[in-house]
């Protein structure tokens, strides 16, 4: 993981970033009957990969807060793959233009999936808040077997 103090660090909230300058770029050139519907949708998707990414790196104190927003970030690059296959499907993107796109989001799915297949490397404080966390419970425990005594 390295020195990273920011989300903005992570290479793959930058490519999510570029992926979703990139989707805003293309989208403006989409019909304006779609304005309101797949453009809408498409733009949506590409940002929330970028958002989430910001939002899993600040729970990155909980492992499972943390994998859960990751997951959210994978399934919004999953749906602006698929809302890339319907633009082009409708003639409102290039082959060129679907396959760059399609890159990107299998890079930052790549990632995703690295991080979320390895949370120890990106959590922080994790054993310190396990035992922190059990601690209550053994003095819940505690006093509950001296009452019964």
């Amino acid at each position: 993981m390295g020195n990273i103090r920011s989300f903005k660090e992570l290479k793959v909230w930058q490519n999510a970033m570029d992926a979703a300058m990139r989707v805003f770029e293309l989208t403006k050139k989409f019909p304006n009957e779609e304005r309101f519907s797949m453009t809408d949708q498409f733009r949506r998707a590409s940002r929330s990969v970028a958002a989430n990414i910001a939002e899993a790196w600040r729970k990155r104190r909980y492992p499972a807060a943390f994998v859960s927003k990751l997951n959210d970030a994978e399934g919004e690059a999953a749906e602006s793959q698929t809302w890339t296959e319907l633009a082009l499907r409708c003639g409102y993107l290039s082959d060129s233009e679907a396959i760059e796109l399609d890159g990107y989001y299998e890079q930052i799915l790549s990632q995703l999936v690295s991080m979320i297949n390895h949370p120890d490397d990106w959590t922080v404080g994790s054993r310190r808040l396990s035992c922190v966390a059990a601690s209550p419970r053994r003095r819940v425990i505690s006093r509950r077997e001296s009452e019964d005594s």
